[in-house]
């Protein structure tokens, strides 16, 4: 397998690209294009998880997939966060710039596509939890102004053909309002440090919450989309996946939603790859693999 990271922007050393493309096995000299899976690891926009990173990656490179992973801006970096990275949070974290970060990884790929024998209009992007959100955002705001002349391509070359995301943060105005007071003890520390990454700020208001609330978005723009979430996750509640559905349906844009009983939030494969904690190892959560895969299939036929 050839892996090679590059770095996406000439003034954020910290975001990168890393591209997993597994040797061809070339079908009578001529292989074919494959379909690519970009990934968004979570983190809350404080880190980005390593668990939900290369080995999500290579699960689907051997399903055939080109994959790639993006290190977006985050306050703190990669993980695991040091000591010293607490003491020097990157300033380039708030929004918009993850969703050019996304953007410009969406537009290289395709640049490349011929050099990496990707197919261009079957470029995927999942994400979880805080990538998830990301992913989302990108899915509904590829084609935005600001987006569009940050990149300086055409619009077309930054859309996601699908998104798959699993148990992502997609919500904002619905996660506060589903809080309970025992959440918001539980949580509270983490939420002030994500509403710092995301808004600049400790608090942020009922319009700011909205603005990057991807589930406000959706539209006719918005691509095929694959979700799955855990009704155990009291991080971030199925509800959020359940409402994106619903502006989905609303917009006959096509989708899929899986929900499984158990487990909590921040599976990733829900298997012994990515699990630290044997919580984490949910046989029936790790079906959203194949059923993913299934699902893409349906959407990138030849």
């Amino acid at each position: 397998m050839h892996i090679e990271t590059i770095q996406l922007w000439e003034e954020f050393p910290q975001v990168t690209l890393t591209a997993y493309i597994p040797y061809e096995i070339s079908r009578e000299g001529q292989p074919e294009p494959k379909p690519a899976l970009l990934v968004l690891p979570g983190g809350g926009y404080l880190y980005t998880s390593d668990r939900e990173a290369e080995p999500v990656a290579l699960r689907f490179a051997s399903l055939g997939y080109r994959t790639f992973v993006l290190h977006y801006n985050t306050y703190y970096g990669a993980s695991p966060v040091t000591e010293e990275m607490k003491s020097n949070p990157n300033p380039h974290v708030k929004f918009p710039q993850p969703l050019y970060d996304a953007a410009k990884a969406i537009s290289e790929i395709r640049k490349r596509a011929s050099e990496w024998n990707v197919n261009p209009d079957h470029i995927a992007v999942a994400g979880f939890s805080a990538g998830g959100h990301l992913a989302a955002s990108i899915g509904v705001h590829w084609n935005r102004a600001d987006v569009v002349e940050k990149i300086g391509v055409p619009a077309d070359q930054l859309k996601p053909n699908a998104l798959l995301l699993g148990y992502a943060l997609i919500d904002n105005l619905l996660a506060l309002q589903l809080m309970s007071e025992e959440d918001k003890q539980k949580f509270s520390d983490l939420y002030t440090m994500i509403n710092k990454a995301m808004f600049g700020d400790h608090e942020a208001t009922e319009e700011e919450l909205k603005q990057l609330t991807p589930t406000h978005y959706v539209g006719a723009h918005t691509p095929p989309t694959f979700l799955w979430h855990t009704s155990e996750d009291d991080l971030v509640l199925s509800a959020h996946s359940f409402t994106f559905a619903l502006e989905l349906s609303k917009h006959r844009i096509p989708h899929e939603l899986h929900v499984f009983e158990k487990g909590g939030h921040g599976l990733s494969l829900a298997d012994e790859t990515t699990a630290s904690h044997p919580i984490q190892i949910n046989a029936a959560a790790a079906e959203w693999v194949p059923l993913a895969h299934k699902w893409l299939k349906l959407h990138f036929k030849a």
